[in-house]
């Protein structure tokens, strides 16, 4: 029986007949993101999906912190903290400054800020 309600919510998604209208395909087609824009795309949005990440971006939002800072904060080792720092920093969502022999890092551009807002923002609304 869950097999049949399954494949039913399935078919509500379905047209129930086949015509491909060849406007909207020739203009959708034209504005299709290439492979490797994709690609990219997923990889800064895969970085936003896990929790810890998010903690940090948004920690760092509002201050520019170092290793230490951030792992008292979050409470995690600063092992942890620096994992997540360098996987963030690969994909340019945050950047580092050098002060002798400590390290800081803030949000890369207004772009993450922005994103970050807006992602709160709609998982906010009701």
């Amino acid at each position: 029986m869950e097999n049949l309600v399954a494949n039913q919510d399935e078919t509500k998604d379905l047209c129930e007949v086949t015509i491909i209208h060849d406007d909207v395909v020739a203009e959708a087609s034209k504005i299709q993101l290439n492979e490797d824009t994709a690609v990219k795309m997923a990889s800064f949005y895969q970085a936003l999906g896990d929790p810890t990440r998010l903690r940090i971006v948004h920690t760092l939002i509002h201050a520019e912190m170092c290793v230490c800072d951030l792992a008292a904060v979050l409470e995690m080792t600063q092992s942890s903290i620096s994992h997540q720092l360098r996987y963030l920093r690969n994909l340019a969502l945050i950047k580092r400054r050098k002060v002798g022999r400590m390290v800081y890092y803030s949000i890369d551009d207004e772009h993450v800020l922005t994103l970050f807002e807006t992602g709160l923002a709609h998982i906010s609304h009701k």
